[in-house]
């Protein structure tokens, strides 16, 4: 009972198989809660689209213990205080400012490292000014490049998001030191088809393509979120209900469900219920709260019976399940 992530799993381990072919030198992200499914889940299935050596990305360094031995732990986000004792030798940390570089040398680490470049998401990442710095810096640590890498918006086209690759590896022929014109380019957030032209285009770069949600959601239709209901009450117009005190809008029934805060559950941005039920969106009464959503049906409109279940209009990549259910 609870808030469940249904997958039918033949045809998603499937989906999985193409997309590896799809993506070659695929890096696959287990990352924050596992992409609704749960790090745990998913590591494994990561480990059976790659090979040994091969690297599996997570977001953090306290992420990096869950990638067992035969993989190398990717650590996409940079890190500027203590290393965790449990962080797997061998695991490539990325850097993209002389100050990351110098937060891990301090602790004498002399692992390799990924050099992310600037991007129009203006997040982490060195510009071709900076560049010649950061890589003395990582010079002077005793660290090693593992590769470049550059994390693009997911506004804009292909094209968009080709340009400004291709704009970084022209940079780098231009003026990059010989380490960086020879590293592995690490990209994301670019259609199969427009990896490919860029392969095609740039075949003397050793690609590699970083797939989280395009990797592990791709097919929708193959997931299915939903939630239980687990009480029902009539209310009179006007009665006062719920943790916020929320006025009744009229007489009908509160439908009590549970999935709630604690599971990352909440109104959608523009204020609509996310719950669903026959083919109608059900009224959300008031926030949701912890593990539990309160809401109303109208008098005379159908009612759902303790037991039903609600599908649930909530992005995976912030939501918690209680179950995770695996169908034929």
């Amino acid at each position: 009972m609870g808030l469940r992530l249904a997958v039918e799993r033949d045809a998603w381990r499937r989906h999985l198989d193409r997309a590896a072919g799809a993506w070659p030198g695929l890096i696959p992200v287990v990352k924050g809660n596992g992409y609704g499914f749960g790090r745990s889940t998913l590591v494994p299935f990561a480990v059976e689209i790659t090979a040994p050596g091969d690297q599996i990305a997570v977001g953090t360094v306290y992420e990096a213990a869950g990638i067992p031995a035969e993989r190398v732990a990717l650590v996409l986000t940079p890190h500027v205080d203590l290393l965790p004792a449990d962080l797997p030798a061998g695991s490539v940390l990325t850097v993209g400012s002389v100050e990351h570089v110098r937060a891990l040398a301090a602790q004498g680490h002399r692992g390799a490292l990924a050099v992310k470049l600037a991007s129009s998401m203006r997040r982490y990442g060195v510009t071709v000014d900076q560049l010649a710095a950061l890589l003395a810096e990582i010079d002077a640590a005793g660290c090693t490049v593992d590769s470049t890498s550059i994390h693009l918006p997911l506004v804009g086209s292909d094209d968009d998001h080709t340009a400004e690759i291709v704009g970084w590896l022209d940079a780098l022929h231009r003026s990059g030191p010989a380490g960086t014109r020879s590293a592995p380019m690490c990209i994301s957030h670019v259609s199969p088809a427009g990896y490919a032209a860029l392969r095609a285009r740039r075949p003397e770069v050793a690609w590699r393509y970083r797939a989280g949600t395009a990797l592990w959601h791709a097919d929708k239709s193959l997931l299915h979120l939903s939630a239980d209901v687990l009480d029902i009450h009539p209310v009179d117009a006007d009665q006062t209900v719920g943790y916020r005190g929320v006025r009744v809008p009229a007489p009908g029934h509160l439908v009590l469900v549970a999935a709630g805060s604690a599971h990352g559950v909440r109104a959608l941005d523009d204020g609509r219920s996310p719950f669903h039920h026959a083919r109608r969106r059900l009224t959300l009464l008031e926030p949701p709260h912890m593990h539990t959503s309160m809401l109303f049906v109208p008098r005379g409109e159908p009612l759902l019976d303790v037991g039903d279940r609600v599908d649930v209009q909530r992005p995976l990549t912030t939501t918690t399940v209680d179950e995770l259910r695996w169908l034929p």
